[in-house]
């Protein structure tokens, strides 16, 4: 399946159906009176997420969605049935913004989440509405309302706890391979991985979602290489997993440039809780890797490890430290959500 995290989408909803102009008519009944029922609403237009998709390709070959209109009304106060409604299925993490892309208009972040994007038309009142005293049998009715339209953009952010971020070929698409069941493209040259990839480690009865990105080169902020527009699927993840190849030349510069551009994004990402590995140490001598991970303990000011995911080499002492921060970053994000529900509005006296 192609990965597409971004979608132009036109919607519409329903417009009410129009109410009836109609009178009673029964033998013996020489004046019935007016019975025109009413029209139906028309359908709306929901987004709601849905589990199973982690992709907005579905958008790239239908880009508009009408709801449908409301019936009309009837004799006999028959009210018109309510038109359908439309509903957009996306993958949880998806926000959606207005037509400038930059209005946020909601941001679906739990599965069965619901939000009406555009209301239907309410149906027009039939001539049994416009009786009185003395126009005892008018002759009008309303049409319904129109609907709501409008154009949206859909962008989507994957859910993950964890992400994996790095220079290319940083072995990034390995260790997503090596530590969950996600089976990436993994080659030996710049730039293999071209959209992010999710996978679930599990490890001790824990389990996280890891999100790997493509890997970041210096000036990604401006376009260069794939640029930064999938930093974003990183932007929900409690935990950046740094992974600098043994193979740099200088391991300094290579974390200093993924740190620039992580900066340089913004977003929080640089503010970000994170775990600096050296990777693919089975490709250099013990010698090397013990003089590079001092450099890059050097550079980034905290603790490093050293791993290799072809090896395994490393592995669980690198995946217990994410779950643990994992943990720790969701434990104070329920103690912040408790504070603020126990806050209480403040009186003026």
């Amino acid at each position: 399946m192609k990965f597409l995290d971004q979608a132009r989408v036109f919607i519409r909803s329903g417009a009410g159906g129009a109410g009836a102009v109609s009178f009673r008519r029964e033998k013996f009944l020489e004046f019935g009176g007016p019975d025109g029922g009413d029209g139906g609403r028309g359908g709306d237009v929901w987004a709601e997420a849905v589990d199973g998709l982690n992709t907005l390709i579905d958008y790239r070959y239908q880009q508009h969605f009408h709801a449908k209109t409301g019936m009309h009304g009837m004799g006999r106060n028959r009210t018109g049935s309510k038109g359908a409604d439309a509903v957009l299925k996306l993958p949880a993490g998806t926000q959606i913004f207005a037509e400038d892309n930059a209005t946020l208009i909601c941001d679906l972040t739990a599965k069965g989440q619901r939000f009406r994007l555009a209301k239907g038309g309410n149906g027009g009142f039939g001539n049994l509405h416009f009786t009185t005293a003395t126009n005892r049998a008018p002759r009008r009715a309303n049409p319904g309302q129109e609907g709501q339209e409008q154009t949206i953009w859909l962008r989507l952010k994957l859910i993950a706890d964890a992400g994996l971020v790095g220079l290319p070929n940083a072995g990034k698409s390995t260790f997503l391979s090596v530590v969950t069941a996600a089976r990436p493209k993994i080659a030996d040259y710049p730039f293999t991985t071209l959209h992010p990839n999710l996978g679930v480690a599990r490890a001790g009865g824990r389990e996280c979602v890891l999100a790997d990105i493509p890997g970041l080169i210096a000036g990604a902020h401006k376009g260069v290489g794939i640029g930064d527009r999938f930093l974003g699927h990183i932007e929900r993840t409690n935990v950046l997993l740094h992974l600098v190849s043994a193979h740099n030349e200088d391991i300094a510069e290579a974390y200093q440039t993924v740190r620039g551009e992580l900066a340089a994004y913004g977003h929080g990402l640089a503010d970000k809780p994170e775990l600096v590995a050296l990777a693919q140490i089975d490709s250099v001598s013990e010698e090397e890797s013990r003089e590079k991970l001092v450099a890059l303990a050097a550079a980034c000011g905290k603790q490093v490890f050293a791993l290799s995911a072809v090896t395994h080499n490393g592995l669980e002492p690198v995946m217990h430290a994410v779950f643990d921060t994992i943990e720790t970053a969701r434990r104070e994000q329920q103690q912040a959500e408790e504070r603020q529900a126990k806050k209480l509005p403040t009186e003026e006296i």
